[in-house]
């Protein structure tokens, strides 16, 4: 079978850190949770009040403007307080901490099912905004917005289920499509209906996991629409989109199929679309890969949004030795935790404790000008003079736009300069720049 990738740079990433595939565990619930309402910039405001009961699964923060969705609780019980913490880069966030009583509702329960077939597409674009479903990943895009912008573009549209794992710390992901498949092709099944004008559906899957891939396409039968399976390459970054597109299209030109405009979905955030929509459930857990050279014992969890970070490393047996990092998603391209406190929100597939050891292997060194991080890019920047441009505040003419943070010249860089960060902060203060002139 064909193999489709993007033509440029990228690299194999490997991690020995990250846990296997194998058995997903359950956490225990945590009796206090921390339910996000996201950062000041989101708008999205309580609608319960310190002191007040809620139910598993009830609505407790409502979106106001674009980029905002709804918020519900994950437990059942009574909201204690309402907190305020600063991550790394200086913005606030809310949130409310509930003190877990009373009975579930959901857990342990029998899911009732809602025959959807009959809803048109605006019914489950209304039910998908109601439950605050978003794109699982570190963008947390509405999935409601993104797909009234599909509706407005011109030519046909193919959805693209997208099961590629080309980095180690997807894991988790990984062990969702396999537990919850038929959740992920109703998911597909749902989302293309509400989008109106899908033609067609595909399953890009690395070419890792053709098992996968043949698993998906044989319960695929169950769909509406034409599908295909797409083995991709299983180098790093693969599953962006940018990167993913470029590999479809030459699979498009290959098979002689117009597959118009696309709309990348994972698996994290199909199979939600089917909870909320057949069941009646906004998002209650996520899938979590545990790990890193100072976690004790690795392990793909499934987590109550809400859990606190702390809680849920203890239940891998704790800190082998002092972290030096803690990051949410990726280490290549992931957020970095400030406090133990901070809770799994929608967008945490990986949670990731470093050693100094693992951080880096020496100090920050002069560039050598070897150009490894040229070679890598995918999009064809050139890292190492970005960087120094931006040192030395040729700032207008740094070059940076495009830049997606794949993080692949950071690995390879023999120096170990900051080469992403700086870059990435360059593009967070033109974006800022630029909103504020508007």
């Amino acid at each position: 079978m064909k193999i489709y990738s993007f033509p440029r740079g990228g690299l194999p990433f490997y991690d020995q850190t990250a846990p296997v595939k194998s058995p997903v565990v359950n956490a225990y619930l945590p009796a206090l949770s921390v339910i996000s309402l996201g950062n000041r910039n989101n708008r999205v405001y309580p609608v319960v009040s310190v002191g007040e009961m809620v139910r598993e699964g009830m609505l407790v923060g409502r979106a106001s403007g674009a980029g905002a969705v709804n918020v519900h609780a994950t437990v059942p019980g009574r909201v204690i307080r309402k907190i305020i913490w600063t991550d790394r880069d200086g913005i606030e966030n809310d949130a409310l901490v509930i003190r877990m009583e009373g009975a579930f509702e959901k857990l342990g329960r029998r899911d009732e099912s809602l025959i959807w077939n009959g809803l048109n597409g605006y019914d489950i674009q209304r039910i998908i905004s109601e439950y605050g479903i978003s794109e699982m990943d570190n963008s947390e895009k509405p999935l409601s917005e993104m797909i009234s912008t599909s509706r407005r573009e011109s030519e046909k549209l193919t959805l693209v289920v997208r099961c590629v794992f080309d980095d180690p710390w997807l894991v988790a992901d990984y062990a969702l499509c396999k537990d919850r498949l038929t959740a992920v092709i109703e998911g597909a099944a749902i989302v293309a209906k509400a989008c109106l004008k899908v033609s067609h559906i595909i399953f890009a899957v690395s070419h890792h996991e053709k098992e996968l891939g043949q698993m998906l396409l044989s319960q695929s039968g169950k769909l509406d629409y034409p599908s295909s399976l797409v083995i991709t390459g299983s180098r790093y970054p693969q599953h962006k989109n940018r990167e993913l597109n470029m590999a479809l299209r030459i699979y498009e030109k290959k098979s002689g199929i117009n597959l118009g405009s696309f709309l990348i979905l994972g698996p994290s955030v199909l199979a939600a679309v089917s909870d909320a929509v057949i069941h009646k459930k906004p998002i209650l857990d996520r899938y979590v890969a545990v790990g890193g050279s100072a976690i004790k014992k690795p392990q793909i969890m499934k987590v109550r949004i809400g859990t606190r970070i702390g809680e849920v490393i203890n239940q891998c047996g704790g800190f082998a030795m002092p972290p030096e990092r803690i990051i949410t998603g990726s280490p290549l391209s992931g957020r970095e935790v400030m406090y133990l406190d901070e809770p799994v929100g929608k967008t945490c597939y990986a949670i990731v404790a470093m050693s100094k050891l693992q951080t880096a292997v020496h100090g920050q060194q002069n560039c050598i000008n070897c150009g490894d991080c040229r070679a890598v890019c995918p999009i064809g920047l050139d890292p190492q003079n970005i960087y120094k441009r931006i040192r030395t505040f040729e700032i207008e003419n740094a070059g940076a736009t495009g830049c997606h943070g794949c993080g692949c010249c950071k690995i390879v860089c023999p120096s170990a300069l900051p080469l992403l960060e700086t870059i990435v902060d360059r593009n967070q203060e033109g974006n800022l720049q630029e909103a504020q002139s508007v």
